[in-house]
């Protein structure tokens, strides 16, 4: 170090005084590579993997969803003891947080020592098991709301139908396909554009419950492109990867809209 007049700085010692001066030049290494990330995600085999597991997932538990809402909105439609208590009962699971969900339900399937494991049932283990779990929790927490909303579409009908079709001699099965699976058409195609969309993104139950597996066993498209771009930071991969379920979830979301069009427009 220098003073005023050019002299160097000496410590008490007698050396000169000495100070480290860092020049940081900033420098950029990325490299723009096109749409190599979306070509890669075709050839990886992880990504077909977690494609599988999520179309199985919402093949089976969507329409156990519909089908289940659908049957306890017809019962509870009925004249039943303490309905509005029942009622809210159901709907409980619906304002629980996935998440939640997915650490209370590893309690619950925990097979050492957990409520269930009396069964001997590997929940958690095996593959197929877990897939299974997880498609039971999602049914769980979310068949709720497709009761919800096929018990007010069925309140909201006219009891004049009803009437009319007892008249003309129609049976149970005639009143349940020719009158009111046909008047519910539209509130049935709505749920299941909604459910859809919500399932594809299925990310909060396999990340509490399983964490993917075991292997990949559960790892669904969402969970993989979390795992990729927050976990072993391949951001560029996993933006791809995002913009490709992206993509699928805004056609599922347009034909959601246009449905709305089509019947209340």
């Amino acid at each position: 170090m220098l003073d005023e007049s050019g002299e160097p700085v000496l410590l008490k010692s007698g050396k000169p005084k000495t100070r480290n001066v860092v020049h940081k030049n900033e420098i950029s290494t990325s490299e723009f590579i096109g749409l190599f990330n979306f070509k890669r995600m075709f050839e990886d085999p992880q990504v077909w993997s977690a494609i599988r597991v999520t179309v199985i997932f919402v093949f089976v538990a969507v329409p156990l969803q519909l089908i289940l809402g659908f049957l306890l909105a017809l019962l509870f439609n009925q004249a039943l003891f303490a309905r509005p208590v029942l009622r809210a009962v159901m709907i409980l699971p619906i304002f629980a947080t996935p998440i939640a969900v997915g650490y209370l339900f590893f309690t619950i399937f925990y097979e050492e020592g957990g409520p269930l494991g009396f069964l001997g049932i590997p929940f958690l283990s095996n593959p197929s098991w877990a897939l299974f779990s997880v498609i039971l929790v999602d049914v769980w927490q979310w068949t709720p709301f497709c009761f919800l909303v096929f018990l007010a579409a069925l309140q909201g009908l006219p009891d004049e139908l009803y009437e009319a079709a007892w008249i003309d001699g129609a049976s149970r099965i005639d009143m349940l396909t020719q009158v009111l699976l046909p008047l519910l058409q539209p509130t049935i195609y709505i749920v299941l554009l909604l459910r859809l969309a919500e399932a594809l993104k299925l990310f909060d139950v396999p990340f509490a419950l399983t964490g993917g597996g075991p292997g990949v066993a559960t790892q669904s498209y969402s969970f993989l492109a979390f795992r990729t771009g927050l976990r072993f930071f391949d951001l560029g991969y996993a933006s791809a990867m995002a913009y490709g379920l992206l993509i699928v979830v805004m056609i599922i979301v347009t034909f959601f809209f246009r449905r709305l069009r089509e019947t209340y427009g």
